[in-house]
Parts: structure tokens; sequence; C-alpha cells
């Protein structure tokens, strides 16, 4: 009534403030929010609950926990992720702020964010959402990431530059039918066939390339998340951490930058909570109080590199020798340079952490971190100095769709070997090649000895080389490991396409993938990360080698 009689012009006296504060509620917007997230957001450093104070600081709040989707505690998955809420938020501020909250986990949960107006009517500032059902009541269109998935922002000058090699191939083709149309045909038709064959190839190939542009997305999109999860574990964590990020704009392949995701986050988290020192002990050891967080990516030939480094702690290879040994990893007395105590981390089950955390831990151990990176053809590798720091360096492809491959023939069978993974490739000398009881035999590559694989034992088929010193072997690494794959002959490099043998068959230890070949037949493509797991797990009984190669039959 006060209120009224002071509007109208009465004579009754309100606080200012009172009055200020009324007016900001009756003014306020309401908004009913529907947020579900996906299974997997806290793995990707994402808290609801950090949501909820964002919202809180913009108005009031009233949440609503769903609890139905939670599973029977024997099935429970703790890093997932199963309560959806309902929240009411009364605001001054417009949805575009309101989205902006979420646009962190966008594209992580399913989202649905209507206006209620004065008449406790739902309404909704999408047009996709003002449809109505038919029991009258407005739909709710679910955005999920697989939706997202499937839609990808491209350039104008991508798409120019597609158009304009389009262009090309018309005329090349208009070319050849000429050609094919000719009643006779004379050497100089020869000569032209030959041209418009060498110009559709550079055409194809163009082409190709822009295709495959346009999956690309620039890695500011994988890091974009990082700067809050840094902010927030570092509070968490009472450390001062600073983040820097270079090389945003370094493209990536699509499908490689959504698997490439949970990885990155489960390094960034291990550098943060077991790298970098607290305030105080950095300033012990005469550092800045302030730690450093780099994340760096760029093109290296065919591949891009990523990289993580930290000015912290480093590695305490004593530590991680003592555990290796109480483990059964590696025997008392066994010699290890310091790149190999180290890629010890990757080992499953590996960790020197005496109090699991929830920082960095969560049930995952970097034997998964590598295994997802090396799902997807790449490579993790670690480099550490005590004191200084350490720096974790990702080898991707560029693209899942298509490679630079090496063709070689074992038998009748033809495989493609990824360039990426080639080293060189040898003539046999049967001199070098030195016979392990128990093991593989090893091949003496200058100072340097390498375990040899013999492709036609691992997949079971007849060779055409029955000596040893008949055939060639191809020097790959993986895993951070060489082996010598002992093949009959190099056939060429060619670009494959790759056929996902898992979606069209099964998964095949030491095979990634296939691909259709020029004459029409089906060539698989080695893993080689797996070939070289699955030929350890081998044992091998070597007999006496006389030096004129005639015994190669494990």
């Amino acid at each position: 009534d006060e209120l009224l009689d002071r509007t109208g012009g009465g004579g009754a006296s309100v606080d200012n403030d009172e009055v200020s504060i009324a007016e900001k509620i009756k003014d306020k917007n309401e908004w009913k929010i529907n947020f579900s997230p996906s299974p997997g957001l806290l793995r990707t450093g994402n808290d609801p609950v950090r949501i909820f104070r964002e919202l809180e600081s913009l108005g009031e709040i009233e949440i609503v926990a769903d609890v139905s989707r939670i599973p029977p505690f024997e099935q429970l998955v703790p890093e997932d992720c199963y309560i959806s809420w309902e929240i009411k938020l009364k605001t001054e501020v417009g949805q575009d702020v309101i989205n902006e909250v979420f646009a962190w986990v966008e594209d992580e949960c399913e989202l649905n964010i209507v206006r209620i107006n004065k008449e406790n009517k739902e309404t909704s500032t999408h047009a996709s959402i003002e449809k109505k059902s038919v029991s009258g009541g407005p739909v709710k269109p679910k955005k999920s990431k697989a939706t997202d998935s499937g839609s990808i922002r491209v350039s104008i000058e991508k798409i120019d530059d597609l158009i304009n090699m389009m262009g090309e191939l018309v005329i090349t083709q208009s070319m050849l039918s000429q050609l094919g149309n000719a009643e006779e045909f004379c050497n100089s038709h020869i000569e032209k066939l030959r041209d418009g064959l060498v110009q559709l190839e550079r055409n194809t190939r163009e082409m190709q390339e822009n295709i495959m542009r346009i999956r690309m997305l620039p890695i500011s999109f994988a890091f974009q998340r990082f700067p809050r999860l840094v902010h927030d574990l570092s509070a968490k964590l009472k450390k001062n951490i600073v983040l820097e990020m270079t090389g945003e704009n370094t493209e990536l392949d699509k499908t490689v930058m959504e698997k490439i995701g949970d990885p990155l986050v489960h390094l960034v988290r291990n550098s943060i909570d077991h790298g970098i020192e607290s305030p105080d002990k950095r300033k012990e050891i005469g550092k800045s109080e302030t730690g450093i967080i780099k994340l760096n990516a760029f093109h290296e030939g065919g591949n891009i590199v990523i990289e993580i480094i930290d000015d912290g702690a480093g590695l305490d290879r004593d530590r991680i020798m003592s555990k290796a040994i109480e483990n059964g990893i590696i025997e008392e007395d066994e010699t290890l340079t310091d790149g190999m105590v180290y890629d010890l981390i990757f080992q499953p089950g590996f960790s020197t952490a005496e109090v699991v955390s929830d920082i960095s831990g969560r049930g995952v151990g970097m034997d998964v971190v590598r295994r997802n990176i090396r799902d997807l053809g790449g490579t993790v590798d670690v480099s550490s100095e005590p004191g200084v720091g350490s720096t974790f360096t990702i080898r991707l492809p560029l693209t899942l769709a298509i490679m630079d491959g090496q063709s070689i023939c074992v038998g009748e069978e033809i495989y493609i070997v990824p360039l990426v993974s080639i080293v060189e490739s040898v003539q046999i000398c049967s001199d070098e090649v030195k016979g392990v009881a128990g093991k593989a035999s090893l091949y003496r590559l200058r100072d340097e000895y390498i375990p040899i694989v013999r492709l036609h034992e691992v997949f079971s088929i007849e060779t055409k080389c029955k000596k040893i010193e008949d055939g060639l072997l191809v020097v790959v690494e993986g895993e951070g490991t060489k082996v010598a794959l002992f093949v009959d002959d190099l056939l060429g490099q060619q670009q494959v396409v790759i056929k996902s043998l898992e979606t069209n068959y099964k998964k095949i230890n030491g095979v990634s993938g296939a691909t259709i070949l020029g004459d029409g037949t089906v060539a698989l493509i080695i893993d080689v990360g797996g070939l070289i797991l699955l030929s350890q797990t081998e044992q091998y009984t070597i007999k006496d080698i006389d030096g004129d190669g005639s015994d190669i039959a494990a």
C-alpha cells in the first residue's frame, strides 16, 4: 500500500532502498532451465556446482534435482554424472547472459531454457521451441552432443576454393571426353591423354586437400575449456598457476579434436596436482611463487604436435624406479635410461601417489591416456628434468580419414605401414642377425639391437622369402620401442583412405583398419603400436643361426 501511495503521489514515506528493491523484483524476468549433463561431463573438468554459483550471481535461484537416472550402487560409475536439474531463475538479465553461463558445457548436455511470463506461461526466445505439442504444451527440444557433432562451421573461403576446384575438374573431364569420342586415335591423342591424366591426378589431389580442410577446426576449440579448469583447480589446491596457450589457430580434424579432449584434461590435471609445487615450496627453492603451465600446438610434417609443459618439480626418477620394482614391472638389477624410466608411468596401474587424489587420478591412469591417444593413431612421450619441470608431447595425425602409407608385400598379401611410423628400411645382412634363447631374434643396426618381427608368423601366412637375407627389414617405432618388420618386398608409397574394420567387421589386434587399393583389392593397415604389443606376448625359440640365413623359423 505504501508503495502504491508513493507512486500515486500520496504523502506516505517509504525508504528509497526498499522502493529500489521492490522495483527490481517487479522488473525481473523468470526463467525455467532444464539442465541434463551428459554422463562424461565431469571428466572434462566441468562442475555443475560452479554453473549454479554463476546463475546465483545473476539473481534469485531455485534448484530441484532429478535423481531418477542414478543406477543401482553396483552399476554406478563414480566419474559419471547421473543427476539432472530443473532451475528457476529470477533475474534482470536477458537470455544471452544465461547462455554464456552454459557456454563451457553446451556440447556436453541437454539444455532447455524457457521464459515464464506474468501469466505463468512458458515461452522461449528460440524459434524452434515455439512449436506446440499435441497436448498443447511447449515442445522442449534437446540439445545433445551427438547432434552438434553432425555439423561443422565452414568458412566461405574454403567453399570458394572447393567450387573453383570443381570447375577445374569439369574442364579436365571435358578434355578427356573429347579424346574418348575421337574417331581416330593417333600419337598426338596419346600425348594429350597423358597430359589429361596428369592434370586429373593433380586436380584430384587438390580436391582431396580442400575437402579435408573443411573438416579442420582450430585447436582453440579443445583449448578453450582449460582457462577455467586451471583457475578453479589452482584455487582449490591453493596454488598460484598461470596458463599460457600458443598455437590456438593450429588446425586439426574435427573427429580427432573431439576425442583428444579427455586425455588433454587428464594431463593438465596431472600437471596442476603433481607437477606444480605449492607457493611456499617454490619460494623455498628459489622459484617464483606462481607456476606456469603451457599448452602449445603446431604442425610437424603430417602430424599435429601438442605439448603440455609445466615448470614444476619434474618426475622423481628414484621414486618411479622404486614403485616399478615394487609392482614387479622391472627387475631390481635392471639398468634403464632416464627416458625408459619416465616411460614407466604409462604402465597399467602405475602410480607414485601416496594418496589417491580426486584432482588428477580420478581412477584413470596414464596407461588409459596413452591407449586413447594410440587409438587415434598418435603417440605420447614425456621428458622431465628434476626441479625444472616436465613436458608431455602428443603427436597425432591431422586426419583419421586419409594417411600416407608404405605398401609392403608378405607372401601373396599386401599391407600398409603408416609412413610416420617408419624409421628406415634396410637390406638384411645375415651376419647381423643374432639369436637369443626364448626370445625373438635381433638385428644389429649400427650400435643398436632391434627385435625382428616376422609378419608372416604374426598373421599366419606363407612367405616367399625362405632365407632371411632374401627379404627386407622395415624398422618402425611405436610405444617408445623400435622393431624391425621382416617383409618380402617394398611396393611403394601412396595415400590411402582408411576404412574401419571395427565398424564393418570386428577389432583385430595389430591392425588399425583397411583400405582399397587401385586394383580393387583390400589391404590391411598395420597398427604399429598394437603389433609391437602383440609380438611381445609371443614366445619364440630361436634355432642356432649358422650364418647362412637358412634358419629363420621361430
